[in-house]
């Protein structure tokens, strides 16, 4: 009797995710216009109740490690819930994987951004998902070797299980780069590949994190005789035999928790060669840069999921007799937190936009792509945790209880910052990249100048970054200064040209021009509210 159920804020479920304004018209924008039902497709799957626990039964129920049967052999396998399956299934068969580069078609990585953008039930399965789309190109310096997996690769089939690789009727790649003593530092690296006689390496070393060690096959970095290379490693030999990749232990994350993470010994491993001896980083740069602009995708995606939760409870939930979306300050904090997600998407579709046409051999693209994608790395992920702290408190107390599903989005959003190079070697590649490729830059103020006199609080912002970038005294220390002036003046530039009035006039106020405080719910007076909270509302039923 005691127990009436009322003002409680009803399930965020029947809803289509890819309802998002700034990404559709991303979408159409750069190209891939053409893919907006299958995005809408998965998006309304991703709405379902039903997708949504795959994704909490995945989290809840981590990976496990067996290295051994009943019998003291070694097996090194990672065992997963049904969940992780299914999201696995689901991500592969939509092409969410490697499946743009099998494609010809204009837009194919753009229409792949975004189902990776609104495909968001579970964050940690997109780590392998990921970094399979990102193998491609790597692998493509090794022509004998693509012709070989790509195909496999790229197809639309989730296999799972310990067998040969070209046995297989779809393959995973995943990530084996760090080691204890070098971190980011990669040329440290001190595990040896020694040539055999039948053409193939042994690699013997351990390394500090192996991400995704269930995949099919890893490339990795050692010391060659010419020395740091990359290489192609299977889990399992061509004869059906293990490789031996002893995993030693899963590590033990803050988030991302459904995804295998490993440390791995390997004790003459089998691996092949991949681009020159000597020339690993080169090599694999490719792939991180492929890496890095998932990472920008992840974190806006986060930052969209955030605000369209935020919104929801706000919408049907209420205090002080009004419901709190009808409440001025919290309209204001709303507003931002929308401001905030919708630059990010704004940003994330460009550089899905630059890569595809990268792709297809735009070199002005991929000078643009070059900087703005590592500046687009640093600053968008960097805002994810304030994001989605803010995010989960406009819940209040429901928002930090598991249930509301908002502590997970807390937990993963520091990742992608971390991920594929931190915040300072994100703005340190800047530096690097305005320092030796001039093209890049003339290609970054290109974009920016594309807006000059549409606002004057942009062109003022440009000017102002033209001058600090003219002055190199002890730059590096202020590399984040630098990076994050041109992050705002990018996605000012952006939302000027393509986003909707109301989103560029408060982006600009309050990013550019200064008139905000320190944390989310201080835009200034003036702005339209009410637009910026709509856009960020789900549409249920």
């Amino acid at each position: 009797m005691t127990h009436e159920v009322i003002n409680q804020v009803p399930p965020l479920v029947g809803h289509d995710a890819a309802d998002d304004p700034a990404l559709l018209d991303g979408l159409d924008r750069e190209g891939a216009g053409w893919a907006a039902e299958e995005v809408h497709e998965l998006g309304r799957l991703a709405g379902t109740r039903q997708a949504q626990e795959l994704g909490r039964l995945a989290n809840e129920h981590p990976p496990v490690l067996r290295t051994h049967d009943r019998y003291g052999d070694r097996i090194d396998e990672v065992e997963f819930h049904p969940a992780w399956h299914e999201l696995m299934r689901t991500a592969v068969t939509h092409g969410l994987h490697a499946a743009p580069w099998a494609q010809t078609r204009e837009g194919a990585h753009v229409a792949r951004a975004a189902k990776f953008y609104v495909w968001r039930v579970d964050a940690g399965h997109g780590c392998p998902i990921s970094m399979t789309y990102a193998a491609v190109p790597a692998l493509r310096q090794a022509p004998e070797l693509a012709e070989r997996f790509e195909p496999l690769l790229t197809a639309g089939s989730y296999d799972f299980g310990l067998r040969a690789p070209l046995t297989k009727s779809g393959l995973l790649a995943g990530m084996s780069m760090t080691e204890k003593q070098g971190g980011s530092d990669v040329r440290a690296n001190t595990t040896r590949a020694v040539p055999s006689a039948d053409g193939d390496y042994r690699l013997t070393g351990h390394k500090w994190f192996t991400s995704a060690p269930m995949c099919d096959v890893f490339l990795t970095l050692a010391q060659a005789p010419g020395g740091l290379t990359c290489f192609l490693v299977p889990r399992v030999l061509p004869d059906g035999s293990l490789n031996p990749l002893r995993l030693m232990r899963l590590k033990d994350k803050l988030g991302n928790r459904s995804n295998a993470s490993a440390e791995v010994e390997y004790e003459g491993a089998v691996a092949w060669r991949v681009g020159d001896e000597g020339r690993g980083v080169r090599t694999i740069i490719e792939m991180v840069n492929m890496t890095r602009l998932d990472c920008v995708i992840g974190a806006a995606g986060g930052m969209r999921h955030g605000v369209v939760e935020a919104v929801h409870h706000a919408s049907h939930r209420r205090a002080f007799g009004r419901y709190l979306v009808e409440q001025p300050l919290m309209r204001n904090v709303l507003a931002d937190l929308a401001v905030e997600s919708e630059a990010a998407t704004v940003l994330m579709t460009r550089l899905a936009g630059a890569t595809d046409r990268s792709v297809r051999g735009d070199d002005t693209e991929s000078a643009f792509k070059r900087l703005a994608l590592a500046v687009g790395k640093y600053w968008v992920c960097k805002r994810a945790p304030s994001h989605a702290a803010e995010a989960l408190e406009c819940l209040g107390g429901n928002g930090y209880v598991e249930d509301s599903g908002m502590p997970r989005l807390f937990r993963e959003s520091p990742l992608n910052s971390i991920w594929e190079g931190s915040g300072n070697v994100a703005a340190l590649d800047v530096l690097r990249a305005m320092t030796r490729e001039p093209q890049a830059v003339e290609a970054f103020f290109a974009e920016l100048d594309a807006a000059s006199g549409s606002d004057r609080r942009l062109d003022e912002a440009v000017r102002s970054l033209r001058t600090a970038l003219g002055d190199t005294g002890d730059i590096e220390s202020g590399a984040r200064r630098i990076v994050e002036r041109m992050a705002l003046t990018l996605q000012g530039a952006l939302l000027v040209r393509h986003g909707h009035p109301a989103v560029a006039d408060a982006f600009c106020a309050s990013r550019l021009a200064g008139d905000w405080g320190r944390a989310y719910g201080t835009l200034p007076p003036g702005l339209d509210h009410g637009t910026l909270i709509e856009r960020a509302a789900p549409k249920i039923g």
